[in-house]
């Protein structure tokens, strides 16, 4: 999520939001630091629900959380965290205010108890008077939200779901299951493969789920939290899998010191490690996993977001083409940015907020465990760049997918928009100067400015964008070939958060960059996936299987697979 999502951690906005002006003092019973012992409730659930977003001291996604609980007492406190949006539709001034710069609306937090919410706040509160932090003081902004790009595009194109699987719960905390990728065996037998960032893939034979690895089991010192993009980030077979058995897999581990392939100054955190691994298979028949993994990369990063979080091979590709068995490795900034260490990517000595392309079965990269293609764009470059590096100027290159000779990448954005890029070798897309067309400030990540003349075919431009009113986070799409002839030639995407379902025309020359929205239609009324996951935090993920031409919908709230039965027009 992960990239990233924007639903983070509630609590923190909530101590700022609910005042009944911008610079109240507290009324009522100010929060008590709670009896249970700090590190073993309220650190730990804060580290859950809230670091992937707020830190105590410093801006990050969010506002910081020091000096929140000062301000509002428990009972309000809670209140707001089970409810934060009517502080918003009330009209609040502060809640206004902060919810025009972060440029976001948290949903409820209504699965946490209020003993546990209690413990977080205990937590935040003994944290602000150990370290003597001051609430956050807020301006006032009674301004109308700017738009800063075009408007999505209402349409009559609507499409009908089915049921098709549900994957049993990973955890009894919200969301039951934390499903994120989708692939369809190599084989083309029908059967899926789907996985869970806490650590699981998932074998789909007709109605039945069945475990087919276990990361958890077999790799030690594997983490899948904090942070929303933590865990089993993506998996892919090799074309070739048939014959040799490969399956690359991301994951994150704790940092134990142990030497990365990408790091940095050791004055600079490492808040944990993305490693690329090589899982062979003893017998490509096989149902559950059996076989043996070797490392390809590890990398450091500096904070718990926008991480290694898709892989995958051009499935176009033949043997003999260039392109064939080359395995392409999104990796987001690792929160550098928000971090305060910008300098940590868009660098070609950097890793970070790259995509990158290696020969898994070649052995001529720096650590001499895969191969650096001959074709790729800094091959030739002098000094101690990163030659695997295709394209860099990425903030979280989040899906990865392929048409008709052409990489699409998904980038969720910072604050005001998010993206789809067609990825052209070589070329910069601007993270962390540039946010969608226009210039942005490492300092400022709140705001964009428009980009400099001086910038003038600097930096590839989005392909498709869209405006933090219509939404907060892509969910990357697939370029639909099936049957259902209303959405052929269409990429199909959606908004992570809100679950609203987007597409884009898709032509030879690109001509179309508007973004349109499709309704969903169930029982003969319209629909959305709010109502039908039961969950404000949609967390939806659209997949696409290239041999059946089937796309389908995940949403990791209720743990359900929905298949895309029908799709037509109706005019308006």
């Amino acid at each position: 999520m992960t990239f990233i999502l924007r639903f983070c951690c509630i609590i923190l906005a909530a101590c700022f939001v609910l005042s009944g002006c911008i610079g109240r003092k507290p009324s009522g019973t100010q929060v008590a630091v709670s009896k249970q012992p700090i590190s073993s409730s309220g650190a730990a659930l804060f580290t859950t629900h809230c670091v992937s977003c707020h830190a105590m001291e410093r801006e990050e996604i969010g506002p910081r959380l020091g000096g929140v609980t000062s301000m509002l007492s428990e009972s309000e406190l809670i209140s707001f965290i089970k409810n934060p949006s009517h502080a918003i539709e009330s009209g609040n001034m502060r809640a206004v205010s902060l919810s025009k710069r972060y440029k976001m609306i948290m949903p409820p937090f209504d699965f946490l108890k209020d003993e546990e919410i209690r413990s977080i706040l205990s937590y935040i509160s003994a944290e602000t008077k150990l370290r003597g932090i001051a609430p956050l003081e807020v301006k006032a902004d009674t301004s109308s939200q700017k738009r800063l790009a075009q408007p999505v595009i209402k349409t009559g194109l609507k499409i009908e779901l089915e049921d098709f699987v549900n994957i049993p719960p990973s955890s009894d905390k919200m969301p039951r299951t934390r499903i994120a990728n989708m692939r369809p065996h190599p084989s083309q037998d029908g059967t899926l493969y789907v996985s869970d960032q806490r650590g699981l893939i998932y074998r789909i034979s007709g109605s039945q789920v069945t475990t087919f690895i276990d990361l958890r089991n077999q790799v030690e010192d594997f983490v899948n939290e904090p942070g929303l993009g933590t865990g089993l980030g993506s998996f892919a077979f090799h074309p070739d899998f048939l014959h040799n058995g490969l399956i690359y897999i991301t994951h994150t581990e704790r940092f134990k010191g142990k030497p990365a392939d990408y790091s940095y100054n050791n004055s600079i955190k490492v808040a944990l490690q993305w490693v690329i691994c090589e899982w062979k298979i003893s017998d490509v028949k096989d149902t559950v996993f059996k076989g043996n993994r070797r490392e390809l990369l590890r990398i450091n990063v500096p904070n718990v977001v926008h991480g290694t979080q898709d892989i995958g091979f051009n499935p176009e590709a033949v043997k003999g083409d260039k392109d064939y068995g080359l395995l392409y490795i999104g990796t987001g900034d690792g929160g550098s940015t928000i971090g305060k260490h910008p300098e940590l990517c868009h660098d070609l000595h950097s890793l970070l907020g790259t995509i990158i392309r290696i020969d898994p079965l070649g052995n001529n990269s720096r650590n001499r465990q895969y191969g650096i293609p001959g074709d790729n764009p800094f091959v030739n470059e002098k000094g101690s760049i990163y030659r695997e590096i295709y394209a860099y100027g990425f903030r979280n290159p989040h899906r990865l997918s392929w048409h008709n000779g052409r990489l699409f990448s998904a980038e969720v954005g910072e604050s005001n928009f998010e993206e789809v890029n067609v990825i052209v070798k070589g070329r910069d897309y601007g993270w962390n100067v540039r946010e969608g067309n226009f210039g942005i400030s490492a300092k400022d990540l709140k705001n964009v400015y428009p980009a400099p003349e001086t910038d003038s075919g600097k930096f590839e431009n989005p392909y498709l964008q869209y405006d933090h009113i219509d939404g907060n986070a892509i969910s990357g799409g697939y370029v639909y070939e099936g049957p259902i002839a209303a959405l052929r030639d269409k990429y199909i995407f959606a908004d992570i958060v809100n679950g609203r379902m987007f597409y884009a025309n898709i032509d030879p020359k690109l001509s179309d960059r508007s973004v349109y929205e499709l309704s969903i239609i169930r029982d003969g009324k319209e629909t959305n996936l709010i109502e039908m996951s039961g969950s404000k935090r949609v967390d939806v993920r659209v997949e696409y299987d290239r041999y059946t031409k089937e796309l389908y919908l995940m949403t990791k709230s209720d743990g359900r697979i929905r298949r895309v039965a029908k799709g037509y027009t109706v005019n308006q």
